[in-house]
C-alpha cells in the first residue's frame, strides 16, 4: 500500500477510534445517569457498549500504530500479536452478539407488550450477559487451543485470524454462527418492524390514556420505518465487505488487494463508532406507535 494509503488509513482509524471511544462513554454516562433510562436489560445495552469501547481503546489504536510503523510487523507466534488477536476477536464477537440480543430485546417489547416482563427479567438478561461472554470466550480461545489460527496481517496492520484454507473450518464456523446468523436476525426483525409500521400506516391508529384519545400520525410509523432501514443499512455495510473479503481469502487461498482488505476492516471497526448512535435512533421509536396491531 502506498505511503499515502496508509496515511490516510491511519487518519480513518484515528477518526473511527476518537467517535468509538466519545460515543460509547456518553452513551455509557446517558444510561448511567439516568434512571428513567435503566431497565432489566441494561446489561445488554452496556455490554455491547463497553465491548466497542474497548476495541476503541484498544485494537483501533494499534492499527494506527501498526499502519504508521509500517514496514515493520509482528511475529505472529508472538505474544503480543496473539494476544491482540485474541482480544480483537473476543470485543468484536461480544458486540456484534450483545448487539443481536438487545435487537431481541427491543423487539420482544414492542411485539409483546404485554408479557414482556415476564419474559425479560433481570435474572434472565444476566443470564444471556454472561452466556454471551463465555460463549465468545470459548470462541476466542480455539485459534489458541489450535483450531483456526492467529497471525499478523499485512495488508489489515492487525493481528487477527487466519484467513485462509488452513483455517478454513474455523472461519466458516466463525463466521456463520457468529456474526452472519445475529446479522440476518437483526435485519430479519427490524424488517418485520418495518413491515408492521406501514401496515399502520395504512390504516392508521387511535391511541388512548386515562384522560383521552388521540389519533397516531402516519408521519410516526413512517418515521419509525426510515430508523429501522437505516439501522439494517449501516449494519450491512459495515460487515458485508469485510465478510466478503475474508470468505474470499478463505476459499481461493488468495490474498484480497491490500485496498480491499484494509478498506473492509476499517469498516467492520468503525461500526464500533455507529453502534452508540444506532441505539439512540431506535431507543426513540415509541413502541406503542409501533405494535397496535394487537
Amino acid at each position: 500500500m502506498e505511503a499515502a494509503l496508509r496515511t490516510l488509513y491511519a487518519a480513518l482509524m484515528v477518526l473511527s477510534s476518537v467517535a468509538s471511544v466519545s460515543g460509547n462513554l456518553l452513551l455509557l454516562l446517558v444510561l448511567l445517569l439516568n434512571k428513567e433510562l435503566q431497565s432489566d436489560t441494561l446489561g445488554l445495552t452496556l455490554s455491547f457498549s463497553l465491548s466497542d469501547l474497548a476495541l476503541g481503546l484498544s485494537t483501533l489504536p494499534f492499527g494506527v500504530h501498526n499502519t504508521l510503523s509500517w514496514p515493520a510487523g509482528y511475529p505472529s507466534e508472538g505474544g503480543l500479536c496473539q494476544g491482540s488477536a485474541f482480544l480483537f476477536l473476543l470485543l468484536q464477537t461480544a458486540s456484534i452478539q450483545s448487539l443481536t440480543w438487545a435487537t431481541v430485546d427491543r423487539f420482544t417489547e414492542m411485539c409483546f407488550a404485554l408479557s414482556y416482563c415476564s419474559i425479560w427479567t433481570k435474572r434472565r438478561s444476566r443470564v444471556v450477559v454472561v452466556s454471551v461472554w463465555l460463549f465468545c470466550l470459548v470462541n476466542a480461545s480455539l485459534p489458541l487451543l489450535g483450531f483456526g489460527s492467529y497471525v499478523y496481517n499485512e495488508s489489515r496492520f492487525l493481528c487477527c485470524p487466519d484467513f485462509s484454507p488452513d483455517s478454513q473450518c474455523f472461519v466458516v464456523l466463525w463466521m456463520v454462527v457468529s456474526i452472519v446468523a445475529p446479522i440476518l436476525t437483526m435485519c430479519s426483525l427490524y424488517g418485520y418492524i418495518v413491515y408492521v409500521a406501514r401496515k399502520q400506516a395504512r390504516r392508521g391508529t387511535f391511541m388512548c390514556n386515562e384522560l383521552h384519545c388521540f389519533h397516531v400520525p402516519a408521519n410516526n410509523y413512517l418515521r419509525s420505518s426510515i430508523v429501522m432501514v437505516t439501522t439494517s443499512g449501516c449494519l450491512l455495510v459495515c460487515w458485508l465487505p469485510y465478510i466478503s473479503v475474508c470468505l474470499y481469502e478463505t476459499f481461493s487461498g488468495e490474498p484480497s488487494p491490500a485496498v480491499a482488505s484494509a478498506l473492509s476492516t476499517w469498516l467492520v471497526l468503525t461500526s464500533a463508532a455507529l453502534n452508540p448512535w444506532i441505539t439512540c435512533m431506535t431507543q426513540t421509536v415509541d413502541s406503542q406507535h409501533i405494535m397496535s396491531k394487537f
